[in-house]
């Protein structure tokens, strides 16, 4: 059984899920079984080698080769095993997967959560809202700063949680999916370079930054072509991509930042604070103007017209491969 065979219709109903009913409460999410995954793995290869930086960075790979392997191979049995065990049963347990692979919805709503506490409740309320999606201290942020730590959470999940998965499981089906979700969430939970993490999460990182390389690029292209379906700047999107999309420690995150500042004609990144140390960062964007939570309901404008853009194009070159007789879908 080709377990890729169906992974443009399960991938299209995926994303409609995504859409419609997002990441309910108390349902099943892969990130959370990588998460437990990774977090046993740490602490048993941390025990078994020595607190050196050469050993750090050995069960670093070693934890990175068993989470890929292990968050791949589990998913390829359970759809080998369905597919065998009757086609549609196939179809809708890979149409769920995609589904909980893709955070569109949950990335709008997590963000929306923090306009409605600054709105509502005020700026203690709205700190508490963006520590749940941020890996930043926010005890300390102003309003404006929460503001700017929301946008560029959803800048860059846009890519993260979005494209970037929805790019590997249009190659190679909902195991693509968990492949690329194994990796970014070990980057997410071990990729600092702070004291505990600069040595066992170097392998994690480069993963991350090597995988996301392209989705990034193709994100904040298509994010800028999105900016006139949203009343945004183009202009400005597209010249401060070009000046500040390497803004940033990594290769990949100021691609849509830089794309989602210049586009709402603001200025993001700068300074910040991590486990009580405070990190100089670079600004991206001109401060033509002040942050405002409108915006953070912008932002999330621009990352859903993205995400349908993409969708639209990445669906489209598969049907026309398969047309073309290129590739097996």
């Amino acid at each position: 059984m080709n377990i890729f065979a169906y992974s443009t219709f399960t991938l299209s109903m995926g994303i409609l899920l995504d859409f419609m009913i997002g990441d309910p409460k108390g349902w099943y999410h892969p990130v959370m079984g990588i998460g437990w995954l990774i977090s046993k793995l740490e602490k048993w290869l941390r025990k078994l080698f020595s607190k050196t930086k050469i050993g750090e960075r050995i069960a670093g790979i070693i934890m990175v080769m068993l989470v890929i392997g292990l968050s791949t191979l589990f998913p390829a049995i359970v759809l080998i095993c369905c597919y065998k065990i009757h086609l549609i049963i196939g179809i809708l347990v890979e149409t769920f997967m995609c589904g909980t692979l893709l955070a569109a919805k949950s990335l709008k709503t997590e963000s929306m959560k923090v306009a409605k506490s600054l709105e509502g409740y005020g700026l203690e309320a709205g700190r508490k809202a963006v520590s749940m999606i941020v890996g930043r201290d926010t005890e300390n942020l102003s309003e404006s700063g929460v503001i700017k730590a929301t946008i560029e959470t959803v800048a860059e999940n846009t890519s993260d949680g979005v494209i970037a998965p929805m790019c590997f499981m249009a190659l190679f089906g909902a195991v693509g999916g968990f492949f690329y979700k194994a990796i970014n969430t070990m980057d997410s939970m071990v990729g600092y370079k702070n004291n505990s993490y600069c040595y066992f999460g170097t392998a994690a990182a480069i993963m991350d930054d090597i995988v996301n390389f392209i989705p990034a690029r193709i994100s904040a292209l298509v994010m800028i072509l999105s900016c006139p379906f949203c009343g945004l700047n183009i202009r400005e999107a597209w010249r401060i991509f070009k000046r500040d999309r390497y803004q940033h420690a990594s290769p990949n995150s100021a691609q849509t930042e830089s794309v989602m500042a210049g586009a709402l004609q603001v200025q993001l990144a700068g300074d910040a604070w991590y486990f009580g140390k405070k990190y100089k960062k670079p600004t991206i964007g001109d401060k033509i103007r002040s942050v405002e939570i409108k915006d953070i309901e912008k932002s999330n404008q621009l990352m859903y017209i993205t995400t349908i853009l993409t969708a639209i194009l990445i669906l489209s070159i598969k049907f026309l491969s398969y047309q073309g007789g290129l590739l097996l879908l």
